[in-house]
């Protein structure tokens, strides 16, 4: 991709579309999206506007993938929409891909926030050149339960008003516990938090400085199936690949697997440096101990530093990053430019 667009920062007062590409939960948790809603507005003193597949029941979503794309095209090119949130993420929102005009999409850029499924539309972003962001979905960051984290309002207002994300740095406590978003009592409960060790640096020491590629690993291996929207292995020479498991729990071999037939395609040996948020280890379904979930971790660190080492021994894979399904995020940019440096130990957007 030779020419970049990063899309306008928003200012106070903007309206803001916020649709569901994926699936939506606003009906079955009303109270939990009215608090995201609310947020936008007090908080960041944005207004929502609700496009039709924000509330719109998630079977009839299903059944209407067409529907879905039309909101994202709607949103971009409204001229008096600046930014467009997501609802929440999903598990199809590749079916909705088919449907939607890229050019509508390139020659309108909008600020576009989401994580998990949305990696699928953030990567028809990214073959267009179009920067956006993975994060800022409104269940998960905005409607955050308790208040949101410090840490996110700051690198929130980054990705909404600013023209640069600027310097990464590791959140002081995390947590990946969840609260169950049917009780409504929850809103007002805060996550049990535990204190960050920090990211974990491994692989080559060179300084490195390249564009962002990829999202959630299950979206993406599922991009690897579909193999229609996954950018040219030239177009990724240098980047910085991104990747982050969700509350799927995937087992260390479902990653290996993944990270494998990334190299075997060519992929992984494109990549100047590997960035990996940090592994969410517990979900409502699967509770752990605090030591099975470092164990976790660690497998899944040990999983990727292998692979990436075989098919890339030079490029710095850095883990444990404020992205994706824990708590608090950082909403990092797909396709924006960032500097890697091992010695320093330091990451920073452009």
């Amino acid at each position: 991709m030779s020419e970049w667009v990063v899309p306008p920062s928003l200012e106070s007062g903007d309206k803001v579309a916020v649709v569901s590409p994926g699936t939506s939960l606003a009906e079955k948790y009303p109270h939990v999206y009215e608090l995201g809603l609310e947020r936008l507005e007090e908080r960041f003193g944005l207004d929502p506007v609700e496009f039709p597949t924000a509330t719109a029941d998630p079977e009839w979503l299903y059944d209407n993938p067409e529907a879905r794309a039309r909101d994202v095209m709607d949103a971009f090119a409204d001229p008096d929409i600046r930014g467009v949130v997501t609802t929440i993420g999903g598990y199809d929102q590749v079916r909705i891909l088919k449907h939607l005009d890229p050019e509508v999409l390139a020659e309108n850029p909008t600020r576009f926030y989401g994580i998990s499924d949305n990696t699928n539309v953030e990567t028809v972003l990214w073959n267009e050149g179009v920067v956006s962001f993975y994060g800022g979905t409104l269940f998960t960051e905005f409607a955050m339960q308790g208040s949101m984290h410090d840490y996110t309002v700051e690198y929130l207002e980054r990705a909404l008003f600013s023209d640069s994300l600027g310097e990464l740095r590791p959140a002081e406590r995390f947590t990946d516990e969840d609260l169950d978003w049917a009780d409504p009592e929850t809103l007002d409960e805060r996550r049990e938090m535990e204190p960050n060790p920090g990211w974990t640096w491994r692989g080559g020491d060179e300084r490195v400085t390249g564009r962002t590629w990829g999202g959630c690993l299950s979206v993406v291996d599922q991009q690897l199936s579909v193999n229609r929207y996954v950018p040219d292995p030239d177009a990724l020479d240098g980047a910085v690949l991104l990747l982050e498991t969700s509350e799927e729990l995937p087992s260390a071999m479902d990653v290996r697997w993944t990270m494998t037939a990334m190299g075997e395609r060519g992929l992984l040996e494109r990549f100047d440096a590997v960035l990996v948020g940090r592994a969410k280890a517990r979900s409502l379904d699967v509770e752990r101990s605090p030591e099975e979930r470092a164990a976790y971790r660690e497998r899944q660190r040990e999983t990727v530093a292998e692979v990436v080492a075989e098919y890339n021994p030079d490029a710095p894979v850095v883990f444990d990053l404020d992205f994706g399904h824990t708590a608090p995020v950082a909403p990092v940019p797909v396709g924006g430019e960032v500097t890697v440096d091992p010695g320093d130990e330091r990451i920073e957007f452009a």
